[in-house]
This record gives C-alpha cells, structure tokens and sequence, in this order.
C-alpha cells in the first residue's frame, strides 16, 4: 500500500529545511537548480504580466521565489498575489515568510490536498507544480487534477511543472533508474541512495513525461513544451 496524504504529511513536516535553500533546491532531485531557474524564466517569460501565482506543493516556497526574481519587478510595483497550496503546515509556514519578503502582493495559504480543494475558475495567471504530482495515483486523477488546473487558469495563463517521471519500456526505466541510483550514491553514498528509493516506492506513483504530455493535451493545454529532462526528472508546460 503507498502513503496516504496524511502519512506523507508527517514526513513533510519534518523535512522543511532540506525545501528551503533556494541556490540547491532539493539535492536528491538531478538537476534541481537548473529545474527551477528553468521553470521560472518560462514562466515569466510566457506570462510576463501574471498578477496572480498558483504554487502546488509550494514546500518552502524555491519556484515562487525564483518565479517572482525572473519578474524583475520592483517589490511594490504590480505586487504579485500568490496562492500557496501544501499538505505541511510547517512548509507553508516557512513559504509564507520567505515569499512575504519578495513580493508586496497577498499571500494566501491552504494547507490541503489539490485533489480536495475547489481552486475555482480563472483566477490565476500562472500555476507551478514541481514535485508534487508524482503523488497522485490513479490516471483519473491524473486526468482530474490537469482540468482543474485548466479550469482555474485565465485564458493565456500557463502551467509549469518539474517532477519524477517514469519511462514507459521497463529497460530504459531500468538504466534511467539506476542512473539516479549513482547520483544519489555519488551524493552521499549507498545507504542514502537506499533510504531515497524506499521512500519514493512507498510514496510516489510517477507517470511517463509523454503520457503526461498527452494528458495536458486532452485537458486542452496547448503550447506545450518540455523544458529538460535528465534521467528520472524533467520540466516542462504549457498554456491556455
């Protein structure tokens, strides 16, 4: 059986100091930092005029602070509201604080699941979603969560996502897999390596990046582009 929200929660909660350094980003992730400086210059440069940020999974806040940066925006001027979506208290906590200091926009807080939660239709501008979907399980809802990121996104709004993927031929899942497994070895060593895979295999259910292309595309994203991917990771969007 895989972690409910509420198992996952717990872990969350005690873990935010490992989400809140905004030069590494998650150092178990490959890539973290280059993910996130991606993610936020498309963002800012598909939607250069967004007054209104989506962060599911918000952690401690990186992708809104790097999002925000990629603005270049004076503080006060054309304030960015941001609407901070996590399962630990503890993490929006510290994302309220941090993100507080970047922008003179509202910040809002919901501690929550985003399968439960009524986001409601056109508010937001922009929506970022990075390790976080890999926790949904069924295609449903897969297929549930993409439209109501659709539904909730104004017309030219855009939606950003860095994530685990799978690969759909068990080899290449195989060799990509074992490619993670070196750098996580590499990182620390063999038992951390261990204790990263234990617990995504107990937590996360990951779907292929095409699948999720095509899942985008039969919610009626269009534009949609992959910004990178290395081994199990990779970002990419797509608009409105």
């Amino acid at each position: 059986m895989k972690s409910t929200p509420a198992q996952i929660r717990q872990r969350f909660d005690q873990d935010v100091e490992r989400f809140s350094n905004l030069d590494t980003g998650q150092a178990a992730t490959i890539d973290s930092p280059l993910g996130m400086e991606l993610v936020a210059r498309a963002a800012a440069a598909v939607t250069p005029d967004a007054e209104d940020v989506l962060d599911v999974g918000c952690g401690a806040g990186n992708y809104t602070l790097k999002f925000l940066q990629a603005l270049h925006r004076p503080l006060a001027a054309a304030p960015v509201r941001v609407t901070l979506i996590d399962l630990s208290q503890p993490m929006l906590d510290r994302a309220r604080q941090r993100v507080g200091e970047a922008t003179a926009g509202v910040i809002t807080a919901l501690q929550g699941d985003v399968r439960d939660l009524d986001l409601g239709e056109q508010r937001f501008d922009v929506i970022l979603a990075a390790s976080v979907l890999h926790h949904l399980r069924s295609e449903q809802e897969w297929h549930d969560v993409f439209a109501k990121f659709h539904r909730t996104l104004r017309p030219g709004g855009s939606l950003w996502i860095f994530d685990l993927i799978e690969h759909s031929n068990p080899a290449v899942h195989a060799l990509m897999w074992k490619r993670y497994g070196d750098y996580l070895a590499g990182l620390k060593d063999a038992a951390y390596r261990d204790h990263v895979f234990a617990y995504v295999e107990q937590e996360d259910t990951p779907r292929p990046l095409l699948w999720q292309i095509d899942a985008l595309r039969a919610a009626r994203f269009r534009s949609i582009d992959i910004l990178h991917k290395n081994s199990v990771f990779a970002a990419f969007g797509g608009m409105k």
